[in-house]
């Protein structure tokens, strides 16, 4: 007896995936089947949504979609010139529909290998346009790119007003909308991947970000009230910095980065390019750490507390108490 021959799972996947245009096609031929119903219009200007009608000497029948049955009206009253036109303007919008399906089909399961991006990870493909993405070890995420604005440093120039010289400088702050960043990443050593044109992966740095009161603070920019040149005072992380490919970064912090706010930005001789890409170290709450548990009593017995009687309550820390001595009576004095 020859053995059994089975099928591998190759061969068995490649069968499958062969059958799904020809079963998307035909999901998509049964929508348009499902809505076949169509308009008779009448003079009026109204229409009745059926789903067939007949011409029978003066009188039309047609099956209501509404009414779920037949019905019948004098042929005067129905214009069938825009019944026929709106009918062929439905089989044209089907069409196209179909159309529209296969090309999607095409798309989805001809693509050619070549159209993938730079591969991060076995599997693992970065999208073919330009962008900014991060990677935590198993998916993409695309960066969001936010535009900073510079606003006055209110508190150094109420300072400024009070003393008799400008002494201080003048500081102005480069800050994001909103106390935390929509991207968020929950482990603390990613990569990034910067795939600009130009070369932009080189210059962008890794900085820190600080919250306040429903702003975020990018860097300060300070300058003496004597108008010198500007100086810019940012917190930035070293960067573990690679081209993969032409034109394509990878970034990394050298060291695990703790819960909080960061941001990607270019800087351009020096200067920060106020269009970042920002996100944040988990989830942007505060940590809580649980209470532990209260420490137990070495001493056990096996005898329940009389009855009307409590056990000490204990505190954390504090040892316990010792029982007090049984109280003597006083000695009956005699009488004379």
């Amino acid at each position: 007896m020859l053995p059994a021959v089975y099928p591998s799972n190759e061969s068995v996947m490649a069968k499958k995936i062969a059958l799904l245009p020809l079963v998307l096609c035909a999901v998509v031929v049964a929508t348009c089947a499902a809505r076949a119903d169509q308009k008779l219009y009448l003079k009026d200007g109204s229409y009745q949504l059926v789903s067939r009608y007949e011409v029978h000497g003066d009188r039309v029948r047609y099956y209501s979609v509404e009414g779920s049955q037949w019905e019948e009206i004098p042929t005067s009253l129905v214009d069938f010139e825009a019944t026929e036109r709106a009918k062929k303007e439905a089989a044209t919008e089907q069409q196209k529909e179909l159309e529209e399906a296969k090309k999607i089909d095409k798309a989805r399961f001809e693509r050619p290998a070549a159209d993938v991006g730079f591969e991060v990870a076995p599997g693992v493909h970065l999208p073919k346009e330009e962008g900014v993405f991060a990677f935590d070890g198993t998916r993409v995420i695309r960066m969001v790119e936010s535009s900073a604005e510079l606003v006055t440093d209110k508190k150094r120039a109420v300072l400024n007003k009070a003393l008799p010289a400008p002494v201080l400088k003048n500081r102005r702050l480069a800050v994001l909308e909103g106390d935390k960043a929509a991207v968020r990443i929950f482990v603390e050593q990613p990569s990034f991947y910067v795939q600009l044109s130009g070369d932009a992966g080189a210059r962008v740095e890794l900085m820190a970000v600080k919250p306040a009161k429903e702003i975020r603070v990018l860097e300060k920019v300070e300058q003496s009230a004597l108008g010198s040149k500007a100086s810019e005072v940012r917190s930035t992380f070293p960067l573990e910095r690679t081209e993969v490919a032409p034109g394509l970064f990878k970034l990394r912090p050298t060291q695990p980065l703790s819960q909080g706010e960061y941001a990607l930005g270019e800087l351009v001789q020096d200067k920060l390019n106020l269009d970042v890409w920002d996100f944040g170290i988990g989830a942007g709450t505060k940590e809580t750490h649980p209470e532990p548990e209260p420490q137990k009593s070495s001493t056990m017995t096996e005898h329940p507390p009389a009855s009307g009687d409590r056990p000490p309550v204990l505190h954390r820390g504090t040892p316990p108490q010792q029982p007090l001595p049984p109280t003597q009576p006083a000695p009956l004095q005699p009488q004379n």
